[in-house]
């Protein structure tokens, strides 16, 4: 199995369990149906690299002490390769310490599995579809969208290293009263290239970027005619010219970003299939809708919500929730999602009630409707926040932050951070090239790593790939290093669970860490040749961990820095 930490867990749980058998064969303890106990990694090596509570767990139903059940059950336990010994300690904890094929295994397995190690078989067969960034189309992506390309991005990686079938999506809102308004935005600004601004009165509730000025006088350039058309020709064009030009943009600065969906969903569909309409019915005809002056209401606090919601205005228009709740039934209905993640800022918490309430109301299972939601960013420079671009002088968005740093820092520090928890982004230190940057710490591990493979090649010592003697790893910086190796596969299983990727960052510094360690401690060149090859495959198991975590964030590895 490629885990071997999970793998390590069930074999414990089989020995205590056969123990346990052998000593209600000797009547040494009753038959009983055994309460459920844990096994886990303590925090300090001292107490052994798994520990169970079986015997405290186990009291009342064995009727002895703990300390006495433990003894016991260490007493027939059944040999086992990868264990040296088992202890009791504090009030009955059983305490196991790996012994050296454990070590050798989990070295030779993540050399020789390369790219593959650390995927696991948790989500197989399943359909996960992981919505992110979804940003306005009528103006440039912000530090939000920043924060949630890397976390969404991220965590789809995750999800299908941990074996689930997942599909990346941004659903572009390109219809609607944003865009109506984006529209008439785009008409004022080319009226006033054409009649002057002191002229033409701009809607105070237009979009008033310059982005906007910079594609009216764009269209004009290319459609003069646009100068005579009415207002109702010529903004349709303008609207469909500004999409155009605002989505490839986006698609330019996701892809600097190393973001690539596989879909970009259009709302517009949903509009011109009837699948709207089709959704509002289905809720009429499953009793959850009611009118009132003129509206559609959807009885939303049937569902636990505080309100009832207006899904079509009196003037015959859905709202945008009509249309959110379309689009999240075409996801499990048409498309076939088992389940559907979407990664939302933290002021979208409210649509979390509403969306999983619509989907009950569907007949869809709202547990299968999950939400990442992000806390806001704050750009720190000099050890003061940032809010304005140099360049334009306005809110920084994501193309002014990838002029400031290289994509890989914007994807490893926005990794940080817990999703639900407010960061403050340091651009000096994302900077940096010294072991200060945590980014720097860990790529300068994998280029350190490959510099050792190459003198070694050089001196006519290359990785074998061969079986590894399970005396050779003894040291103390080896055996934690090999830990920290082995406990790969399981973040990503935590990671998928949690559906939190900022496990990654912390997991692969670690790693970096006990590298460093290992480095410092441990000579290759010049040892025994067994002992030399031993830790060859050791260094080469530690660089395709390093990859494949950074990997998983889009981050590059580099073998020279």
């Amino acid at each position: 199995m490629n885990n071997p930490v999970n793998a390590m867990n069930l074999k414990i749980r089989e020995l205590l369990l056969a123990s346990y058998q052998a000593c209600v064969a000797e009547g040494l303890l009753p038959e009983a149906e055994l309460a459920a106990f844990d096994i886990e990694q303590p925090r300090d090596a001292q107490n052994g690299d798994f520990s169970s509570n079986f015997a405290m767990k186990n009291v009342r139903l064995l009727k002895k002490a703990p300390q006495m059940i433990g003894q016991m059950i260490l007493d027939h336990l059944p040999a086992c390769p990868e264990l040296e010994r088992a202890e009791i300690a504090g009030p009955g904890f059983l305490n196991f310490y790996l012994g050296g094929a454990y070590f050798a295994n989990v070295a030779k397995m993540a050399a020789t599995l390369g790219a593959e190690y650390g995927k696991t078989d948790r989500l197989k067969g399943e359909k996960i579809m992981v919505e992110f960034v979804s940003a306005n189309p009528t103006g440039p992506m912000h530090m939000g969208n920043a924060r949630g390309g890397v976390v969404g991005d991220s965590l789809a990686n995750v999800l299908s290293w941990a074996g689930a079938d997942v599909h990346k999506e941004f659903y572009v809102n390109n219809a609607g009263n944003q865009v109506s308004l984006f529209g008439l935005s785009l008409y004022t600004r080319l009226q006033q290239k054409l009649h002057g601004e002191d002229v033409v009165e701009f809607p105070e509730n237009g979009y008033h970027g310059d982005d906007i000025r910079t594609l009216a006088s764009a269209y004009l350039e290319e459609h003069p005619e646009a100068a005579e058309e009415a207002e109702e020709v010529v903004t349709p064009k303008l609207i469909a010219f500004g999409l155009e030009k605002n989505i490839a943009r986006m698609k330019a600065d996701l892809g600097k970003y190393k973001i690539h969906f596989d879909e970009w969903f259009l709302e517009s569909t949903l509009h011109e299939s009837g699948y709207v309409a089709e959704t509002v019915k289905l809720l009429e005809d499953r009793g959850w809708m009611y009118e009132q002056e003129g509206a559609k209401w959807f009885r939303a606090t049937e569902f636990g919500c505080e309100k009832d919601e207006v899904l079509v205005k009196a003037n015959g228009f859905y709202t945008y929730y009509a249309v959110d709740i379309a689009y999240h039934r075409n996801k499990f209905e048409k498309r076939g999602f088992d389940r559907c993640i979407d990664v939302f800022g933290a002021d979208h918490h409210g649509h979390t009630l509403r969306f999983k309430a619509a989907m009950a109301a569907i007949g869809q299972d709202q547990e299968k409707l999950q939400f990442v939601l992000m806390q806001l960013v704050r750009l720190m420079k000099d050890g003061e926040p940032v809010r304005m671009s140099k360049r334009t002088g306005k809110s920084i968005t994501l193309a002014d932050l990838l002029d400031e740093i290289p994509a890989d820092a914007a994807r490893f520090f926005f990794n940080l951070n817990r999703c639900d928890s407010a960061m403050d982004f340091d651009l000096d230190l994302a900077l940096k090239q010294d072991n200060e940057n945590p980014l720097y710490y860990v790529q300068y591990a994998h280029a350190r790593i490959c510099s050792i493979i190459r003198t070694l090649g050089e001196l006519g010592v290359a990785y074998q790939g061969g079986e590894i003697a399970s005396d050779l790893y003894q040291t103390a910086e080896e055996r934690a290093l090999i830990r920290a190796i082995a406990n790969f596969p399981e973040e990503i299983v935590l990671c998928a669970d949690a559906l939190e990727t900022s496990r990654l960052t912390h997991y692969v510094m670690q790693l970096a860490g006990c590298f460093h360690s290992f480095y410092n401690a441990c000579r290759i060149k010049g040892e025994a040749a067994d002992v030399q090859q031993a830790r060859l495959t050791l260094c080469v198991a530690t660089k395709n961990v390093i990859a494949n975590a950074l990997s998983l964030m889009g981050i590059d590895a580099p073998e020279k820095m």
